[in-house]
């Protein structure tokens, strides 16, 4: 993975699960970069572990199952996650993830936040 968010910016999945440690989970790998429009992460939940329902208001995401298996909710539906689906979850539905009991790995896309910034009051 490279430091700047240009073109290669990225990661083998194979790799970064198999180099993880075997207790990992979160965030396993981000986009870094100040240049960068978008936020991207590759996520894995630990077997049976949750994401607690949540609101996010700003932004719509989009969620890729890579490995494993779970159930996000997403506006009071459930949808598997696994390898292969591909998910939008829209700014201000209440989402949250459960994992199966053998985890699950996913990737999300989204808009990236601007950086905190000083301004006159109006």
């Amino acid at each position: 993975m490279t430091d700047s968010g240009t073109a290669g910016d990225g990661v083998i999945l194979d790799d970064l699960l198999r180099d993880a440690a075997a207790d990992a989970a979160g965030a396993l790998w981000r986009l870094t970069g100040e240049q960068r429009q978008l936020d991207a992460n590759v996520v894995r939940l630990r077997p049976d572990a949750t994401v607690p329902e949540h609101v996010e208001p700003d932004l719509d995401v989009l969620a890729v199952g890579l490995a494993g298996e779970g159930t996000l909710r997403c506006a009071g539906a459930d949808h598997d996650l696994r390898s292969g689906v591909v998910l939008l979850l829209p700014r201000g539905a209440v989402r949250g993830v459960s994992a199966s009991p053998d985890g699950v790995v996913y990737l999300t896309v989204h808009r990236r936040r601007p950086g905190m910034t000083v301004r006159t009051r109006p």
